[in-house]
């Protein structure tokens, strides 16, 4: 016997039986990734509620239906018009015919159909006369028969005394094998869907009539409607059988002259009328399940919509919160033009500014560290050196070392508490309307006040505006914009020359108020122009180390910014020269404010 190969083993493709298992297993696979991606949807709480109160809406529409549709009633009483109508029909044939003495019928049942309710079957009236009327079974049964067959209605004939006559269900002729319906011998069981629809049909059935059963009674007068129509009236009654199915009964006198004689009592067959009724509803039923379809569907898109990208929103806000070793990024709907691409604009917006505010921190918290860094290690220095000093020269030197690093830490660590504070002392404090022009005033005073000989003058100019003093008004903080005006008249007389002149100038643009302050010092750099608002940054060459934090400016255009406003630097440029250059004759700083009319 010959071994095989293992590799030719390996190399036969798969029998049919084992790819269609494959294949199997992979539309299983489909269907249950399908599944589990639509119950991971379904599971978000909007989700739910998206779909849920969609479907209470439709679900309220159909119990309306169910439970107001007027189909029912209309056709019950359509039912009785055309019941009444054959019936008077009817009665009338029976009150020309049942005094034939022949065995044949006289009147065409045919013609009988096309009369219409009241009309006389030509007979004339002498022919008959009301004390001979009477009803002959023998000679009704045949004209019923032929009458009532078509129809497919039960006919019944009473006598004047209440007695059963005749009865269409009983009546044959010769050949005809009479035939009942016989109970079966074992009840069905009704489905799950079965008892819920019948549950269903007797929650919504409103008004339940009387029941009735299958053969009737032989005694018409217990029926109210054979008790009217024996009085000479026209009467119907909706019952229900034993099965609960609706039957119509409409009872109609048999008179002759005003004479009753007797009554024909016409009722449906059962199930009849609930037949088209649970047609109608079942038709309705299918509609509402494929609208219920179509309406699951698009909530599942409404709330992909909405509940995916808040979502996404949601866990990029987690990682966020999260994110320490790394930074992350929230998705961009900006291009959405509903709430969904508001909140994640303002979601994009808060991030950034958060990363921003993290990027300060850090920042200030490392110029902070440099900066202490400094005098401090110049202390450090200053007091390991003073126990070796040997004169008192070399003493009061390093002392003044000491005092001189004492004061810069004590002037660094007062601006470094101010500008950590300022955000949140701007957004605690209730801003106010604040006059520029008063401000000024009271900050240019208080300066003059206290200027030492030799220190420069500082002169304030208002230029007038058609507004009078509303027209510098501002919606800010008054302390800060004062110390907005103090820093920078401080920085233009450390920088100008004694006996000079430090204008300021306050004139209103069109949409904007303009402060202006001008020294005669030397100008700034063109490369340090952006670097003097920076945290720190100084440059005083002839008044010597650490004699400035160098936070005034930075402090500045932080409060500046924070009243939505602007600072920038610039130089004041002399003629040109010879060489075609402009010198500096001095450095100008210009502040704007957005009015507040």
């Amino acid at each position: 016997m010959d071994a095989t190969n293992p590799l030719e083993i390996a190399a036969k493709p798969p029998q049919p039986r084992t790819a269609r298992r494959m294949r199997r297993l992979r539309l299983l696979t489909r269907v249950r990734a399908l599944w589990r991606r639509l119950v991971q949807r379904a599971s978000s709480s909007l989700t739910r509620r998206i779909v849920v109160l969609n479907l209470a809406g439709l679900v309220a529409l159909l119990v309306g239906f169910l439970y107001l549709n007027q189909f029912r009633q209309g056709l019950i009483e359509a039912r009785v018009q055309s019941l009444l109508t054959q019936g008077d029909i009817i009665a009338g044939a029976i009150a020309a015919s049942a005094t034939v003495e022949t065995d044949t019928v006289q009147i065409d049942p045919d013609k009988l159909l096309q009369m219409q309710a009241g009309e006389t079957s030509g007979l004339g009236d002498e022919v008959l006369s009301p004390l001979e009327f009477s009803i002959n079974p023998e000679r009704v049964a045949p004209l019923l028969r032929r009458l009532v067959t078509p129809t497919r209605t039960r006919a019944r004939v009473y006598d004047r005394e209440g007695g059963l006559l005749l009865d269409s269900r009983t009546l044959y002729s010769r050949g005809d094998v009479l035939r009942f319906d016989l109970p079966p011998l074992r009840k069905k069981d009704e489905s799950l869907i079965e008892r819920a629809w019948n549950a269903t049909r007797r929650v919504f059935r409103k008004n339940p009539a009387a029941s009735l059963d299958e053969i009737g009674p032989t005694n018409g007068k217990s029926l109210p409607e054979v008790q009217q129509a024996l009085a000479g009236i026209h009467a119907n009654v909706v019952r229900q059988n034993q099965r609960g199915e609706t039957i119509v009964s409409v009872a109609v006198p048999i008179q002759r002259f005003r004479a009753v004689r007797g009554v024909l009592l016409l009722s449906t067959q059962g199930g009849d009328i609930d037949k088209i009724i649970a047609s109608e509803r079942f038709s309705l039923l299918q509609v509402f399940l494929v609208a219920a379809l179509i309406m699951v569907l698009l909530s599942m898109l409404l709330a992909g919509a909405i509940a995916g990208p808040v979502r996404r929103l949601a866990e990029a806000a987690e990682r966020v919160r999260r994110g320490i070793k790394s930074r992350q990024e929230i998705p961009d709907f900006t291009e959405r033009s509903d709430e969904i691409g508001h909140l994640s604009g303002a979601l994009r917006d808060m991030t950034r500014a958060l990363y921003s505010r993290i990027d300060a921190i850090e920042s200030f918290a490392a110029d902070v560290a440099h900066e202490l860094k400094n005098p401090l290690t110049s202390l450090r220095s200053a007091v390991e050196t003073l126990p070796l000093a040997r004169s008192d020269d070399s003493r009061r030197r390093l002392m003044s070392i000491i005092q001189h690093d004492v004061r810069r830490l004590d002037r660094l660590i007062s601006d470094i508490s101010d500008a950590s504070r300022l955000d949140a002392e701007l957004a605690r404090a209730d801003a106010a309307p604040v006059d520029l022009a008063k401000l000024l005033a009271a900050v240019v005073g208080v300066v003059n006040d206290r200027r030492r000989e030799h220190d420069p003058l500082i002169v304030l100019t208002v230029e007038p505006h058609p507004m009078g003093k509303d027209a510098f008004v501002v919606f800010g903080h008054d302390s800060r914009l004062a110390q907005v005006a103090n820093n920078l008249i401080d920085n233009a007389r450390t920088f100008s020359p004694q006996d000079a002149t430090v204008r300021v100038a306050l004139r209103r643009l069109r949409a904007e108020i303009e402060i202006v302050v001008d020294d005669d010092g030397p100008g700034i750099p063109p490369h340090a122009l952006e670097r003097v608002f920076e945290r720190f940054y100084t440059d005083r060459p002839e008044q010597g180390f650490g004699q400035n934090s160098g936070l005034g400016l930075s402090i500045s255009r932080q409060i500046v910014e924070a009243h939505r406003g602007s600072i920038r630097a610039e130089n004041r440029l002399g003629p040109p020269g010879e060489n075609g250059e402009r010198a500096r004759m001095g450095a100008r700083f210009i502040v704007r404010l957005p009015p507040l009319g």
